[in-house]
């Protein structure tokens, strides 16, 4: 039943596709064709993955269908967990979808729901493949959807980079998978991944885990390689953009897990680097949102930052395997399976809303953004609720995987060697840092951007919904209760997950996480315990309580309105270039992480007659004379200090491989000389 569900979705899935190719989006129906097959194939595609949790593993041969080697599809418990994930996203998605691109002119040409049904088949033929060709071809696959997605709508010089980065960095993480698989099958004498435990520890085990875990760190975003995330994701066409955030990168997560239950005992060396890793990405990623001036930026950079924190907890499960720890791997996956969750709930809700915001707008400028949430409910209330749960706060899902993270950073003292445990205490308190960073930059997106003063606009009037925006509605109606009903039954989830799990580390562990029926612990008794559930039924109490004593101890005054002078640079009521600005909110984080953003501060005279622009783009304000004005820059170290650098390099080599091919030919034959004394010399000195 599973694999014929799983097989039905991919199949409308390849209708939908050949739809878009073929129909292209002149017409409505041809337009809204592909994210309606989205909707019905994630439907079969979930409950494929439920019955695969629940039900007893499968595997199915399938020959030689890519023509080398055995073709394996195999869906067990941890498949069936992502393909949950997976489906019921791609339903969400896909619903938004068709309320966003329903009116005219936003899709355009040919392309975009090929592209976006692609990936989201490359994702389920990841999760299920079983041997290494069937699992590099969906890979691939995902790596040309991804840049299909990116490049779809541009336009100009220029307009091409983020696609091309997009290419470049999933070409890097395919081809350090395809040396870590050709390692592990040279030493197994198979290529089918069940085979692959059996290779002995060594330096080519470690060798290919290491390769591995870099591979799939390319496509989730881990620094060095994250530079295609924020370069990438702006520039998808409307909701697709919540596909790559919150259902593409969940083909890498499930990449390491996988990995970690094939080949077991990671090196030590790893684990800490894996640690620290994920803490600085974390906190690089959610330093350099909270200083965007553009809402996809902040929420891209915001994916790094959740990332690092993922793959955070995925390090404390590598400590604990290298440790010997069982307890310690079923407490990091299952932290790391809920912040996957809550990133993907979270984060799609927030692409999908945004999409709104922009279409409509025109632009996704935070400024011109301003009061948004007046003219978009709808969407406003899943963008809060999302950013709620991207900070980490309570009642939401984000903060019940943010508990557990911290959690099992705090198990450092059990494990053995000095050098992992500072790398736990490291990681630790940068994930501390990035959760203070997160709540900054989402209080000034929900403050100052969805419940701002909006330029004086008018609330629209109610307009009729037609079908597509019902659709869009309840996708995005979803999503949000989504963020707060997965945290009102974590002890449910908890239980899937550890059935999810099952194949890595065993049920009973992970289901050590739950003290009681409705109390949660760091799977290690007597150390610290949570409820999410009655947090549901206590925040409220404590807000009527709360409300009421003011209200009693204002005598009224509560209720009263009272006008004062207002302040020129902040207050309400404050309209123009002087009011508060999102810009200027987040100038002190410029200033006070200005190492980790490398800012550049210049200070210029300017003739403030002429009306100069603020370094937000709005006028500076002080009109009628020349005035001193500071301007701050940021700066993106890894693009700045390696993409550069190696683009220069690139360059340089290829003009130089140019010149060398039209060139004479002496300097062919001299240069075929110079290689083979080369050889030559290199063969005499290994024999």
């Amino acid at each position: 039943m599973s694999q014929a569900l799983l097989a039905a979705g991919l199949a409308v899935w390849a209708l939908g596709a050949a739809v878009d190719l073929l129909a292209g989006a002149g017409r409505k129906a041809g337009r809204l064709a592909p994210y309606a097959s989205g909707v019905v194939g994630g439907a079969a595609v979930c409950v494929s993955g439920v019955l695969a949790v629940t039900g007893a593993p499968r595997t199915v041969g399938l020959g030689t269908t890519l023509g080398v080697g055995e073709t394996v599809v195999r869906i067990d418990a941890l498949a069936g967990m992502f393909l949950t994930l997976t489906g019921a996203l791609a339903v969400l998605v896909s619903a938004s979808l068709v309320g966003w691109s329903a009116p005219e002119g936003r899709v355009r040409g040919r392309g975009t729901g090929a592209g976006y049904l692609l990936l989201l088949g490359s994702v389920v033929v990841v999760v299920v493949a079983g041997d290494a060709f069937t699992f590099l071809f969906a890979w691939e696959s995902l790596t040309v959807a991804l840049y299909v997605l990116t490049g779809v709508r541009r336009s100009g010089p220029g307009a091409g980079r983020p696609a091309w980065l997009t290419l470049a960095i999933g070409k890097v993480g395919g081809a350090a998978l395809l040396v870590g698989f050709l390692l592990l099958a040279a030493q197994s004498k198979t290529f089918v991944f069940t085979g692959w435990a059996a290779v002995p520890a060594g330096g080519v085990r470690n060798a290919a885990f290491a390769l591995l875990v870099a591979g799939f760190a390319a496509k989730v975003g881990i620094v060095p390689l994250q530079g295609w995330v924020p370069a990438g994701y702006p520039v998808a066409p409307g909701p697709t953009r919540a596909a790559l955030a919150g259902v593409a990168v969940n083909a890498g997560f499930y990449g390491l897990w996988r990995v970690l239950g094939i080949l077991g005992r990671p090196p030590v060396a790893l684990a800490v680097v894996v640690l620290v890793a994920g803490g600085v990405t974390a906190l690089v990623g959610i330093a350099f949102a909270a200083v965007q001036s553009n809402l996809s930026r902040v929420v891209a950079y915001s994916s790094v930052e959740n990332a690092g924190i993922i793959v955070v907890g995925y390090g404390v499960a590598l400590a604990g395997a290298a440790g010997g720890q069982g307890r310690l791997v079923a407490l990091g996956l299952l932290a790391a399976s809920l912040q996957v969750l809550a990133h993907a709930v979270a984060k799609t809700g927030l692409f999908a809303s945004s999409a709104f915001f922009e279409s409509d707008r025109g632009t996704d400028d935070l400024e011109s953004l301003r009061g948004v949430g007046r003219t978009h409910r709808w969407s406003a209330v899943t963008f809060g609720v999302g950013s709620l749960t991207l900070a980490g706060l309570p009642p939401t899902i984000g903060f019940v995987s943010e508990w557990f993270i911290l959690e099992a950073l705090l198990q450092q003292f059990r494990l053995p060697g000095l050098e992992i445990r500072l790398a736990m205490a490291v990681a630790g308190a940068l994930v501390a840092l990035t959760a203070g960073v997160a709540a900054l930059t989402f209080v000034r997106l929900l403050g100052l951007t969805v419940l701002g003063g909006g330029h004086g606009q008018p609330r629209p009037a109610a307009a009729r919904p037609g079908p597509a925006d019902v659709c869009a509605r309840g996708g995005l109606a979803v999503l949000a209760v989504g963020c707060l009903g997965l945290a009102a039954v974590a002890p449910w989830v908890v239980r899937f997950v550890a059935r999810g799990l099952a194949p890595i580390v065993a049920e009973r562990t992970v289901a050590g996480a739950l003290k009681s029926p409705w109390v949660l612990q760091p799977v290690y008794p007597d150390f610290s315990i949570l409820s999410p559930s009655w947090l549901f039924v206590t925040m409220p109490i404590g807000f009527v309580a709360v409300g009421l004593a003011a209200l009693a101890l204002s005598r009224g005054g509560l209720f009263r309105v009272r006008r004062v002078p207002a302040w020129r640079s902040a207050s309400a009521g404050v309209a123009g270039p002087d009011r508060y600005s999102s810009w200027g909110y987040a100038s002190p984080a410029r200033h006070v992480l200005g190492n980790i953003l490398g800012t550049r501060r210049t200070v210029a005279a300017v003739d403030g007659s002429a009306g100069a622009a603020g370094t937000d783009g709005e006028p500076s304000g002080t009109a009628g004379g020349p005035h001193i004005e500071v301007r701050a820059e940021v700066v993106e170290p890894v693009e700045t200090y390696l993409y550069e650098p190696l683009r220069r390099l690139v360059v340089g080599l290829a003009v130089a491989a140019r010149r060398l091919q039209s060139g004479r030919l002496e300097a062919y034959v001299s240069y075929m000389l110079v290689a083979l004394l080369a050889l030559l010399a290199l063969v005499a000195a290994l024999h």
